[in-house]
């Protein structure tokens, strides 16, 4: 029994599949930090697959090779600074109103009839840099001034919002999911911004634009009196405080969220372009994802922050406010990148590409229901993206694939993250809370929406993999 469960397929099957089960059970059930579960399950696993205790923790005096340390070190390396430098450059932008400018602009462009879409925009380009939760913060108060005006359903106008800002959550750097799926998998961001975009502007365009006009007609939410009193309020404390500073330019708002991504892409198609040139090495350096998120940080404290008057106490400050929630992200990513590399170790994923070749069924098709199962069960997007990429990267070693594929792969695991948002994710009460929806409402609006996002967005990167 012990050699088949620890050599043969079907056994090396049976342990994975009981190790994300009891993972599942530890979240739900016994309510245990998720990078709790994963170091549990994954030092369960290495053991019932008859990994050594020194190859899976090291030695009472070294562990410096040991899975359990270069599973989270090699994951956090290349992702703690992306994050953490992304959290910063997304909340110097919000404090300094750049999310009000850049919406009031666009309603400004497209009129009443376009609010909508003019909302999504928002979502979309605010949402690169700043954290889902945070872009509903900052924007749902316009949501609600647009929606009053205009007499019509906050579901109108939150939906395309929403789906902005999933997308870029959900698809592109320099969000936590994304940066991670790339470190799992070897893929380059400069790529999985190209194959995000790809993927993820049909989903836009039909959950937010399509699905949302159709249901914002059909679902009538009222924007309470409370939420704009609150709203003014808030305005005029801070006015009265002092701290009514000037909004800055839309330019220079959009050029400072621009940065990062043209020099990390520049540096990708810098390798196809012009491999011979001696640019090439410049590019590199300053299209490395941390050294690019460094620049446009300190370009957004200089001419968001210092020029507009705020002080470098205050700048040191919102820093390091805006670097406490992402402690527990980088913990999960760190335990799920030690599951994956047990999960390696252990010859699992060897059985696990031999079922799915045997099946027939491609690489793409079963990340995707992975993280799709995942995240219905146990609602963290994050969780379902690390667990999925710990699983799948062990399975793209001695496979010919490009880098634009590997990033479509990647994808297709953020798109499996997000489906069907239900009462099990903080997402859904944080979206029925700001928008004034009850479960049922929110169920028939929000959740679908996550499911036409994630099934379309699939569905792209499913069809682009066959060619590329």
């Amino acid at each position: 029994m012990v050699n088949w469960l620890q050599h043969e397929t079907g056994g090396l099957l049976t342990l994975c599949a009981l190790a994300i089960a009891l993972l599942l059970v530890l979240i739900i059930k016994v309510k245990l930090e998720p990078f709790i579960s994963l170091l549990i399950c994954g030092l369960l696993l290495g053991l019932a697959a008859g990994l050594s205790v020194e190859q899976l923790v090291g030695t009472a005096l070294s562990a410096k090779t040991s899975l359990l340390e270069t599973g989270f070190g090699a994951i956090l390396g290349h992702i703690a600074p992306i994050i953490g430098l992304g959290t910063i450059l997304g909340a110097i932008l919000e404090a300094s109103r750049g999310a009000d400018v850049l919406t009031r602009k666009l309603l400004g462009v497209f009129g009443e009839r376009g609010a909508p879409l003019a909302m999504g925009l928002a979502g979309i380009i605010f949402g690169i840099p700043v954290f889902f939760d945070i872009g509903i913060f900052v924007l749902a108060p316009l949501v609600y001034v647009t929606a009053k005006r205009g007499g019509r359903s906050l579901v109108l106008y939150a939906m395309p919002l929403l789906a902005g800002l999933s997308m870029t959550h959900a698809f592109l750097p320099p969000h936590p999911g994304p940066v991670a799926a790339s470190g799992f998998l070897g893929v380059s961001l400069g790529w999985l911004i190209v194959m995000g975009l790809v993927c993820g502007i049909p989903a836009f365009l039909a959950a937010g634009v399509a699905w949302g006009a159709w249901i914002g007609k059909r679902i009538f939410v009222e924007v309470p009196e409370d939420f704009i009193v609150a709203e003014e309020e808030a305005r005029a404390e801070a006015a009265e405080k002092g701290v009514e500073r000037t909004e800055p330019s839309l330019s220079l708002v959009l050029g400072i969220i621009a940065v990062p991504l043209v020099l990390i892409l520049l540096a990708t198609f810098g390798t196809v372009w012009w491999e011979d040139s001696p640019a090439l090495p410049v590019l590199t350096f300053f299209g490395n994802p941390a050294v690019a998120l460094t620049i446009a940080v300190l370009l957004a404290m200089w001419l968001l922050g210092l020029r507009r008057g705020f002080s470098a106490r205050e700048l040191q400050d919102l820093s390091s406010k805006s670097l406490r929630p992402i402690g527990m992200i980088l913990l999960v990513v760190g335990a799920g990148a030690f599951f994956g590399a047990v999960i390696s170790a252990t010859g699992v994923g060897k059985a696990l590409a031999s079922a799915m070749s045997d099946a027939g069924l491609p690489l793409i098709v079963l990340a995707y229901l992975i993280s799709c199962g995942l995240r219905l069960a146990q609602g963290s997007a994050t969780v379902a993206i690390a667990t999925t990429s710990g699983i799948v990267a062990p399975l793209l070693k001695g496979e010919d694939f490009s880098q634009p594929h590997i990033a479509l792969i990647a994808v297709a695991i953020s798109a499996g993250s997000i489906i069907a948002s239900h009462v099990n994710d903080g997402g859904f009460w944080i979206v029925s809370r700001y928008f004034n929806m009850s479960v049922r409402d929110t169920l028939k609006t929000w959740t679908v929406l996550e499911t036409i996002l994630s099934v379309v967005g699939f569905a792209v990167a499913a069809l682009l993999s066959v060619f590329i």
